[in-house]
């Protein structure tokens, strides 16, 4: 048998076995594979997994909610187009999230923008609907209430002060949640420049937050 028959064999194979299992049940990387043999809505289930999750991300490193939408609309388009070379070996979210760091890198490095006008931006659009820590709750009173909302005004000016470089690997660990790894392979760093980030991060963080909270 050919090599083109071999693969088209497969991808007929491949397509049969993604008709008869719901795309919600598979995971990333059959779902990859599910839309290179052609599935009509495999794609739809990426975006559908990803779409929320990378504002959330893109949002929270450069604090303009319109342009974080446009920016993950770019990053499925990136996604669609170069799909075919992305090494299935590899963990899909890594893959995707490296685009989306990429693209919100690119934008702060093209902006002249000071950490006023970012703050004033993210207190404006940053629903607390959207952190997964949760900073209020209808059972707390009035005045618990207005602390935690001070609280999360205070977080969110202080992440703003952090430098471009080191605002993005505390914003992937502490609010993401994504593993020293996943952080190395997103920013295309090693583990010990990202560790060496986070900390600093970590002590600028608390040095701009601790006044505040006194």
């Amino acid at each position: 048998m050919s090599g083109n028959a071999a693969q088209s064999e497969t991808i007929h194979h491949l397509s049969k076995t993604f008709r008869d299992v719901p795309l919600k049940e598979l995971d990333d990387s059959s779902v990859v594979a599910a839309q290179l043999a052609g599935s009509s809505l495999a794609f739809t289930e990426l975006v559908s997994r990803y779409q929320k999750r990378l504002l959330n991300f893109i949002y929270r490193t450069i604090g303009d909610r319109e342009r974080s939408e446009d920016l993950v609309q770019e990053v499925f388009v990136r996604v669609h187009r170069h799909l075919h070379r992305f090494d299935q070996e590899k963990k899909f979210s890594t893959w995707i999230y490296t685009i989306a760091s990429n693209l919100a890198k690119n934008e702060l490095r093209n902006r002249s923008r000071n950490p006023l006008v970012l703050f004033q931006t993210i207190k404006k659009n940053w629903d607390s609907e959207d952190r997964p820590v949760e900073f209020e709750d209808p059972h707390y009173r009035p005045d618990d209430l207005f602390r935690k909302r001070h609280l999360r005004e205070m977080v969110e000016w202080s992440v703003a002060q952090l430098p471009q470089h080191h605002r993005v690997v505390f914003v992937l660990r502490e609010i993401e949640g994504k593993t020293y790894e996943e952080i190395a392979d997103i920013t295309g760093c090693n583990l010990g420049t990202v560790k060496s980030r986070l900390n600093r991060a970590r002590n600028r963080f608390a040095q701009v937050i601790e006044p505040l909270i006194d």
